[in-house]
């Protein structure tokens, strides 16, 4: 029987190459199904949006039976979306899992107080998207309770400014741009010319999205793709950054904005409680959260390690996709809206993650620590 060290060796492995197949959204470590049952068995499981019968499979698409004696399962999860979407106004306290956002955001959730580990001060926890609008968002900016599609609006319902935030990378972006806010480094062993050819196809196709560089990985990747030609639309081109080993990858969507007046925020969060203490993610774990759109629900963690492509509507109604590692999936408790819940343990209330993004069948978070260090934080 297959150790989980041998599976996430079989992952970092072949991970590159199975993200590289159309349909394929993630690849994660999770027991084998048969028949809709779990077995005990581990396998290196491929996220796909839409199951397919293999006779509507090319030969290049199919997902093989095991790599590197590792078994392979494939789920049908959906498309994965960081979950934005549309509560009520809480007063005088407000608790943890309601509604909450930049005031440019539609709807999100207040996770749970936190304590910056320099200073002290009480904190909101919450996304990235949801407190700092997909980087877009100044610090200082207001966040509102409820959140503006909830009908929050300035200035009655400003609870808090945002105070910090780890900067989303996008795979459209230049892989070497910093994980977090500041001037980007240069890029190293750059081909601008690939740049130039492709904005220069977008133009000609009347669409708006430019690249600024390209690594000589991608564009060998993108030769790969072409018969050893040159990309012939820009898409093809962001699809060969995103399976080039120097794509830029996320471990977190997170951020932390500072209450006008800690005193109007509770430490209990709805249905669950005070949560002070941490615990990491198991297989099969049971997990529950408090979320804005669906309130508590609970699920079992059915992934770890897993990585994933998730989409973002960003400003103008533009789609981007960012991959992220390391992040743990459980079946589906979520939707819309509860991005920035605080996921526990149902058996002893600790903390174990920060849902950020999901599907119909699947819920996405990130394991609190990742978060905490991130942000320099305690619960």
């Amino acid at each position: 029987m297959s150790t989980p060290a041998q599976a996430m060796q079989a992952q970092a492995e072949f991970e590159s190459r199975l993200l590289a197949k159309p349909n394929v959204v993630g690849v994660g470590v999770g027991f084998k199904e048969e028949k809709g049952k779990t077995q005990g068995d581990l396998a290196l499981v491929v996220l796909v949006e839409q199951k397919k019968p293999l006779a509507a499979l090319e030969p290049h698409e199919v997902i093989p039976p095991e790599v590197d004696g590792m078994r392979t399962d494939v789920y049908e999860v959906g498309q994965l979306r960081a979950q934005q979407t549309p509560r009520e106004r809480f007063r005088p306290l407000i608790p943890g899992g309601v509604s909450i956002g930049h005031y440019k955001v539609t709807a999100g959730t207040f996770g749970a107080l936190v304590k910056d580990r320099t200073t002290g001060e009480v904190l909101v926890l919450s996304n990235n998207h949801v407190l700092a609008y997909n980087n877009e968002a100044q610090i200082g900016d207001n966040i509102l309770q409820p959140s503006a599609m909830d009908g929050g609006a300035a200035p009655s319902d400003v609870v808090a400014k945002l105070e910090r935030f780890v900067r989303l990378r996008f795979l459209d972006e230049p892989p070497d741009a910093p994980p977090s806010g500041g001037t980007p480094n240069p890029p190293c062993d750059v081909v601008t010319a690939v740049a130039a050819i492709a904005n220069t196809i977008a133009a000609a196709l009347g669409s708006n999205r430019r690249l600024t560089i390209a690594s000589a990985a991608a564009v060998e990747r993108a030769r790969e793709l072409t018969g050893g030609g040159v990309p012939d639309s820009p898409q093809l081109l962001l699809r060969a950054l995103a399976v080039s080993p120097n794509a830029p990858t996320n471990q977190a969507d997170c951020a932390v904005a500072r209450p006008v007046d800690p005193a109007m925020f509770s430490e209990i969060i709805r249905h669950i409680g005070i949560v002070k203490e941490t615990t990491a993610p198991t297989l099969g774990m049971r997990v529950g959260k408090y979320g804005r759109t669906t309130a508590y629900t609970e699920g079992n963690i059915t992934l770890l390690n897993a990585t994933v492509n998730i989409t973002y509507s960003t400003s103008g109604g533009r789609q981007r996709v960012a991959r992220f590692v390391g992040q743990v999936i459980a079946e589906g408790m979520s939707e819309g809206g509860d991005s920035g819940s605080l996921v526990v343990s149902t058996v002893d209330r600790k903390a174990v993650g920060l849902l950020f993004a999901g599907s119909p069948v699947a819920t996405i978070f990130t394991p609190i620590d990742i978060v905490l260090n991130a942000l320099n934080v305690s619960l």
